[in-house]
């Protein structure tokens, strides 16, 4: 009797373990599905207050239309369109680190993602999460050729 009231205690704490689970619960809220990066290990989620942990292998870098870093946990208050006081996201703006604070899709037929930087905010195309992004560990090979490709681009 004493396990059937410990389920319903933990019953409002969801953890679920694949990248397709997070894409699908993103895409169930009317995000779109590519957000986090390809190398998320598990999530949970309180159903009750909507509050999301998104536990990722490493913390690691991505590129959307810059490149992103994500910690390896990420924390959000999920709600129908939106991801509020987001920790563990930074994006890179002109050589400057800003930590993402949320991402919103106001309108679902305008093909943007809103992404709050605390000092602006930045529209970028919903096609850029379509599929999770490759995510590279600090210091890694891949992440150096990316940074090297983002500062090449901008000396164009």
């Amino acid at each position: 009797m004493s396990l059937f009231f410990l389920l319903l205690l933990l019953l409002p704490f969801i953890t679920l373990s694949s990248q397709s689970s997070i894409r699908n619960l993103l895409e169930a809220r009317g995000l779109p599905g590519g957000l986090f990066p390809d190398n998320v290990e598990s999530y949970s989620l309180d159903v009750k207050t909507g509050e999301l942990e998104v536990q990722l292998q490493n913390p690691c870098f991505a590129r959307f239309e810059n490149r992103v870093y994500f910690d390896s946990v990420v924390k959000a208050n999920l709600s129908y369109g939106g991801l509020v006081g987001l920790q563990g996201l930074t994006q890179e703006e002109l050589f400057l680190w800003l930590p993402v604070k949320g991402i919103a899709v106001n309108d679902s037929t305008s093909g943007l993602v809103l992404f709050d930087i605390g000092v602006a905010h930045k529209q970028i195309s919903r096609s850029l999460f379509e599929d999770p992004p490759v995510c590279y560990p600090p210091g890694s090979i891949m992440e150096k050729i990316e940074k090297r490709k983002m500062d090449i681009q901008l000396q164009r």
